[in-house]
């Protein structure tokens, strides 16, 4: 199962860090990403591969929320299908 994830926020310290730290930790090969700081603003937006995921997406969901309200930064993942036929028209 392929997996979006965002990340917005202020830019500090860690943010990449905490993000990929978690995505180590449960097995969860990032595949693809992109960053960006607009300003002072962090934007980063990763393609992983939760197939050998050692915890089920519910769990990494929590996890990355948790990350984010830790942190200051808000941190969203949507299943890749689901994203796409959200940005489709």
């Amino acid at each position: 199962m392929k997996v979006i994830i965002t990340v917005i926020g202020k830019d500090k310290p860690g943010i990449i860090f905490n993000v990929s730290k978690i995505l180590f930790e449960n097995s969860v090969n990032i595949e693809d990403i992109s960053q960006t700081i607009m300003q002072d603003y962090f934007t980063m937006m990763m393609l992983a591969d939760m197939s050998n995921a050692s915890s089920d997406f519910n769990s990494v969901k929590s996890l990355l929320e948790k990350a984010g309200e830790d942190i200051g930064v808000s941190i969203k993942i949507q299943r890749q299908e689901f994203f796409e036929s959200m940005h489709n028209i």
